[in-house]
């Protein structure tokens, strides 16, 4: 089983994180300048089996995406024509970079440290793989446990 990659993806610069083998936690892995970031996954892919890229889908409070896709969407498609095997999928994001600042308080990272917006975007990169593991599992484990005689 590959890993899967997640991707925060800004106009400068791109959070990227990745998944253990197993897919049991996602860990930040890098800040991306966005013009780099096709070679970076190229190359990162080359070195390590990924069986899915996930991009953070940018929305807004009433789940409308935001105007930043007229970005995101040009340089997804780039990196599906470079890469036509790899399966890539949005992501629902909202609230990820507001839980990376508040997760950086809550461990103690000084004020100077969490100013560092790579960080932030790298952190914002694991919340999102970290919320869509989750997601998958819990669709996983209802469907093991789905049982159609139960009236419930």
């Amino acid at each position: 089983m590959g890993r899967l990659l997640a991707i925060d993806y800004g106009r400068r610069r791109c959070g990227i994180a990745v998944t253990d083998t197993m897919r049991i936690v996602a860990t930040g892995l890098a800040t991306v300048e966005t013009a780099k970031l096709p070679d970076f996954i190229r190359d990162y892919t080359a070195r390590e089996q990924v069986d899915a890229i996930i991009v953070g889908l940018p929305r807004d409070v009433h789940g409308r995406e935001s105007d930043s896709m007229r970005y995101i969407t040009p340089g997804i498609n780039r990196l599906r024509k470079m890469m036509p095997d790899m399966r890539v999928e949005f992501y629902d994001e909202r609230f990820t970079s507001v839980i990376a600042h508040r997760s950086m308080i809550d461990s103690g990272m000084k004020k100077m440290q969490r100013r560092d917006k790579a960080t932030v975007d790298t952190m914002a990169a694991a919340i999102i793989l970290n919320d869509y593991l989750q997601s998958k599992q819990y669709t996983d484990y209802q469907f093991q446990n789905y049982n159609p005689n139960n009236n419930q």
